[in-house]
């Protein structure tokens, strides 16, 4: 029997197998497609065995204990490990900082945080980014321009209140 036709053959049968043992019908695909590249790698042997069949179910038996055994290790160094630290929520200034980033456009965002969150140079942004430093100067500008734009309405509305407000009291003392 050629490869294509045993394939065919079994696959079904397979497939339900691997499935039965591992109750994930996407790990039962990934165990039957490794073991079936095994089996086509070793063709002329397999083929000559009594049941080919039976050294697939073989070879996908130990596919899925060997996944068992990897997912109980990882549990147990998960659970060896110390809990992670608890990080606290962002600063309202970060807050509003993201929220300003994400009215920029990709560029003008990306160049931003590559050079100040990363630390990265013009010269690095631009090579990463396939850009000129002229571009890349550019974008930097542009985006501090936009920030600034953005983030000094509030920055404008706090001054404003303290001016109302600095009025409101001028008048107060005026009238009496």
């Amino acid at each position: 029997m050629d490869f294509d036709g045993f394939y065919r053959d079994t696959s079904r049968r397979l497939l339900r197998y691997a499935y039965g043992l591992t109750g994930d019908p996407g790990e039962a695909q990934d165990l039957v497609q490794e073991a079936y590249a095994r089996a086509w790698q070793r063709w002329r042997k397999v083929s000559a065995y009594e049941d080919p069949e039976a050294w697939l179910r073989l070879v996908v038996n130990r596919l899925s204990t060997d996944r068992w055994r990897r997912i109980g290790v990882r549990r147990a160094r998960a659970a060896a490990e110390p809990p992670p630290a608890t990080v606290g929520p962002p600063s309202e200034d970060a807050v509003l900082l993201v929220r300003a980033m994400r009215e920029l456009p990709d560029a003008q965002r990306r160049a931003l945080a590559l050079h100040y969150l990363l630390d990265r140079s013009i010269a690095e942004i631009a090579t990463e980014t396939g850009s000129s430093l002229g571009t890349v100067k550019s974008w930097l500008s542009r985006g501090r321009t936009a920030l600034a734009a953005v983030l000094s309405p509030s920055a404008a509305d706090a001054s404003a209140a303290d001016a109302s407000a600095a009025d409101a009291e001028e008048g107060v003392r005026r009238a009496r």
